[in-house]
């Protein structure tokens, strides 16, 4: 089955001679449901936003206060997209992960802004979905209280209403009640017939697999369009203005 973007056809006629040159440029761009979905999840870092910055330090001045080795950090922006506990696992001995994480959790909101940039393409592609009547909420294991408050920092929030991160429920991404969670509180999930996930990491297309749904990668995170594919991504984009110029918006 050819992918979104393999289905796209352009086709360019031009007519000649020298002094007069016309191009007719075709366009056709056949995908599920009058080419859009009709419910849209969000992740947060990496998708909509580039916190890496604040992160990076929050992890590293977390890290250095239990004697290892501090990781870099390209190899600390890999590891994000699970849940905190899981990240800080990867970096320190089982017994110690809970303190760190409430330290984290502690540190990391008094300079969270700092650094943090919204992804070319995410308000627009946010407001148009709002423009056309299609729901969308945000889902991230960032906590919940921090995602709020950057959806409301960054505008998306005036779009979005639905922000679900980590403390808001019992379960975090990939666990698929937390994805019903969000869904939930969108509405009836029995109204959508073309829900989409759009993220940057494999837990995201784990998190969109074990729901069953289609996952857009977005190559702007801790995750090439290659390891997105290998991933299982049904399909993967350089950044968010490709997506955009996909869907004509």
């Amino acid at each position: 089955m050819l992918s979104v973007k393999q289905q796209a056809l352009i086709i360019s006629i031009r007519i000649f001679p020298p002094y007069l040159s016309i191009i007719f440029q075709i366009r056709s761009a056949i995908m599920e449901h009058s080419n859009l979905p009709d419910c849209v999840l969000w992740d947060m870092d990496g998708t909509l936003i580039d916190q890496t910055e604040s992160i990076v330090r929050c992890y590293h001045e977390v890290l250095q206060s239990y004697s290892v080795e501090l990781p870099s950090p390209e190899a600390i922006k890999r590891s994000l997209g699970g849940p905190l506990r899981h990240t800080l696992n990867l970096f320190l001995p089982k017994n110690q992960v809970k303190a760190a994480a409430t330290e984290f959790i502690e540190r990391f909101p008094s300079y969270m802004f700092e650094g943090m940039r919204v992804l070319d393409g995410a308000n627009e592609l946010i407001k148009a979905l709002h423009q056309r009547a299609i729901p969308q909420a945000i889902l991230t294991n960032k906590q919940g209280k921090n995602a709020r408050a950057v959806s409301a920092h960054c505008g998306f929030d005036r779009f979005i209403d639905i922000c679900l991160g980590n403390g808001d429920t019992p379960y975090a991404k990939p666990d698929p009640k937390f994805t019903e969670s969000a869904l939930g509180a969108l509405g009836s999930t029995e109204n959508f017939n073309y829900i989409l996930l759009i993220g940057d990491s494999p837990t995201d297309v784990a998190t969109a697999q074990n729901y069953q749904i289609k996952c857009y990668g977005i190559a702007t995170g801790s995750h090439s369009q290659v390891e997105l594919t290998q991933a299982g991504a049904t399909d993967t984009f350089e950044d968010l203005q490709e997506l955009r110029a996909l869907w004509g918006f």
